[in-house]
């Protein structure tokens, strides 16, 4: 009796806590303690969970520091450097017992999780991530049949070797679910992971779930865990809230479709992969997924783009930052290195920064043009008088706009320094960046406001 009434005690607090959700007052961003949010991240690694906790805390403290709220979280414990270890314990033999866990990793999980709550940041967190179990990482896995003690190559049908590129989709052990080949030997194992990441995850308000990181795998296994995060939500009497990123960069693939068509099972999109495209494709990739998807959170957790790298350079990144903003996601958060800009001195000044114009305008307010203004690159969204307009490359810009004077507050996208004006506008608004940098301007009719950004 006792324990039912600690585990009913725990279950209330969870219950009451604070939590992230799509916002009530327009379902297409989001809201925490009942305010809407913006969110703005930027990390140097994809499973923060696994870093020492005195480099994390530093970490998420500058994160904070720039304005930033957002992180991403894989599950990962692909060994990319020497500190990540596996969940499962390993036994003197050498050999992984996969019916018993490794407690550092899970400590290190919690650990992770108290940091963000304490910090007001968000996690959104990936359960699978392909790249662990092909080529180089799958050799010391601990889901290796060579180095567990709980089944067989023949038992699991896996293979001593997995070496193409994860994208092929050949790895079994994203077959597993009954709707697929119904691998029961693994799923077990499979449900086991997820059971002890959720008892964990659903104690906290501050967490959104992806059921992969970039798939190509059949739709089955992403319902399936969708379901699956659901239904062990309901039974702790949370509501969680469950998306999928799809591979393809192209956002009008038929793939997207099994989220952006599926409302009852998917709460938000992720549409990541648009940041492989750039320019005008970017620009109006962004604004069909947000008519696309009008009333649930379009999400970017990755926006890549760095010098040196192949995904485009740092100014790619620093464009499709704001261009997503710009269109109306809900979240936009810079890639960790060398596929993106990590936590560098831009990504703070750009989170920064869109922390700043979102005070002044919030670009929930907004709606983006899709025709291009007059004059220079430029990116603009604008409702009721107010406008956010994003000159890449400094420049002019000629909008229409009411007669009157507004005011025009600069900031640099890349640094978060201000500059402010007043142009008048006789039907026409012409607006000059203050240089050739990235300049992001909210323009206002008079009265202009003084409100500066916060972190909610």
């Amino acid at each position: 009796m006792r324990a039912l009434i600690l585990l009913f005690a725990v279950f209330s607090a969870v219950a009451q806590q604070p939590r992230i959700a799509p916002w009530t007052a327009n379902p297409a961003y989001w809201q925490m303690d009942g305010e809407p949010v913006l969110l703005l991240g930027a990390s140097d690694d994809d499973n923060l969970f696994q870093w020492p906790a005195d480099k994390l805390a530093a970490h998420l403290d500058l994160l904070r520091e720039a304005g930033g709220n957002y992180v991403r979280n894989t599950m990962s414990d692909r060994k990319d450097g020497d500190w990540e270890i596996y969940p499962h314990l390993r036994r003197p033999d050498g050999k992984y017992d996969l019916e018993a866990w490794n407690p550092e990793y899970w400590e290190r999980f919690d650990r992770f999780l108290r940091m963000t709550a304490e910090r007001k940041i968000v996690v959104q967190i990936e359960i699978w991530d392909r790249f662990d179990s092909s080529r180089e990482h799958w050799t010391p896995h601990s889901y290796n049949p060579a180095n567990n003690v709980n089944y067989t190559f023949a038992e699991s049908g896996f293979a001593p070797e997995y070496p193409e590129h994860p994208g092929q989709n050949l790895q079994p052990f994203f077959f597993t679910t009954p709707g697929q080949r119904n691998n029961t030997v693994v799923l077990r194992h499979q449900q086991r992971f997820v059971d002890k990441m959720l008892s964990s995850a659903l104690r906290h308000g501050h967490v959104l779930y992806c059921v992969d990181n970039e798939t190509k795998g059949e739709e089955e296994w992403s319902r399936y865990w969708a379901r699956y995060v659901k239904r062990k939500a309901q039974e702790a009497g949370v509501r969680v809230f469950v998306t999928e990123m799809w591979d393809d960069w192209d956002v009008k693939a038929e793939r997207h479709r099994r989220t952006t068509g599926h409302p009852e099972l998917y709460d938000f999109a992720d549409f990541s992969q648009n940041n492989h495209n750039k320019g005008a494709q970017h620009w109006e990739n962004a604004i069909w997924v947000r008519q696309t998807v009008p009333d649930r959170p379009v999400n970017a957790v990755k926006t890549y783009g760095a010098d040196g790298f192949r995904f485009g350079n740092s100014q790619d990144g620093l464009e499709r930052f704001w261009r997503h903003l710009m269109a109306g996601f809900a979240s936009a958060r810079f890639h960790r290195p060398p596929a993106g800009l990590g936590l560098n001195e831009t990504a703070q000044g750009a989170v920064r920064a869109a922390r700043k114009i979102d005070g002044l305008v919030p670009f929930r307010s907004l709606r983006p043009d899709p025709e291009a203004p007059e004059g220079s690159e430029a990116y603009v969204s604008s409702a009721g008088g107010k406008f956010i307009v994003y000159l890449p490359k400094g420049g002019r810009v000629r909008l229409k706009a009411p007669t009157g004077t507004y005011a025009v507050h600069w900031v640099r996208a890349d640094r978060g320094t201000e500059r402010q004006a007043n142009v008048r506008s006789d039907g026409a608004l012409r607006l000059e960046a203050p240089d050739s940098a990235n300049w992001v301007a909210a323009v206002i009719r008079h009265p202009a406001p003084t409100a500066r950004g916060s972190v909610k």
